[in-house]
């Protein structure tokens, strides 16, 4: 099997984790009523590591920090999102609170990598 550099990144790997717990929580609210809310929060937690995934290809640092900043904001998108599938009841306050930790934490991991890179 091929392997990419962003394989390698502890970011890419916790966003890919919570991107499948994201994903199994979306087929828990499956019915139609709330498959537009599931269907955005599929898409925007993906969007966190492809965005790692495509910086990780780039050629220079800078460049990288600017996916590295797409990602970030993608895990503020679904932080929305998860909220407000919450408010909507397609989630309970236990799983909000955990996808919230969780997105928080991520999003402090890829703060400060994008720091470290940009000093490098």
């Amino acid at each position: 099997m091929a392997h990419f550099r962003f394989m390698d990144l502890d970011i890419w790997k916790e966003a890919i984790t919570l991107n499948d717990q994201l994903f199994d929580l979306a087929e828990e609210m499956g019915n139609a009523k709330s498959y537009r809310v599931a269907e955005q929060l599929r898409a925007a937690s993906l969007s966190i590591s492809n965005n790692i995934a495509e910086g990780s290809g780039s050629f220079s640092a800078k460049d990288f920090a600017n996916f590295l900043n797409m990602a970030r904001r993608s895990v503020f998108e679904t932080a929305n999102i998860a909220y407000v599938a919450f408010r909507r009841q397609f989630m309970d306050e236990e799983q909000l609170n955990q996808v919230l930790t969780d997105l928080d934490s991520l999003s402090r991991k890829i703060t400060n990598f994008r720091k470290s890179i940009l000093k490098n």
